[in-house]
């Protein structure tokens, strides 16, 4: 029987992954050393809201492909003892996943940070 959904246990698992995730995951805090900061310079930047959202958006968008990569991994870890050519696949596509929303990340902020250089 599946057990009632209840709010604040269901947030206390996502809190309780947020810790995991800082406490296990080595790639998770290089970004969040990283992107606290850009977050918060983010703040002191003339630009428009819509620009402002896109900077957060794709910051906030790496530590949730992160979070998931993580996640997969974990699985996959968990159902395959040996090492599996799908297991590898799974992991890489995964990994590729994470390295595309970075990837996204620095070409929002090129284009926004070098509308504001041109503007200058």
């Amino acid at each position: 029987m599946k057990p009632k959904y209840h709010l604040f246990k269901n947030t206390k698992y996502a809190f309780d992954g947020m810790k995991a995730l800082i406490k296990n995951e080595k790639a998770f805090r290089l970004e969040l050393i990283i992107i606290v900061p850009a977050l918060i310079l983010s703040f002191f930047l003339k630009i428009s809201l819509t620009q402002h959202l896109f900077l957060i958006c794709v910051l906030v968008l790496i530590l949730i492909v992160e979070a998931l990569n993580s996640a997969l991994e974990a699985c996959v870890d968990l159902t395959c003892e040996k090492w599996h050519e799908k297991a590898k696949l799974a992991k890489d596509c995964a990994s590729a996943a994470v390295f595309l929303s970075i990837c996204l990340a620095v070409v929002v902020w090129i284009y926004i940070l070098g509308t504001l250089w041109i503007k200058n």
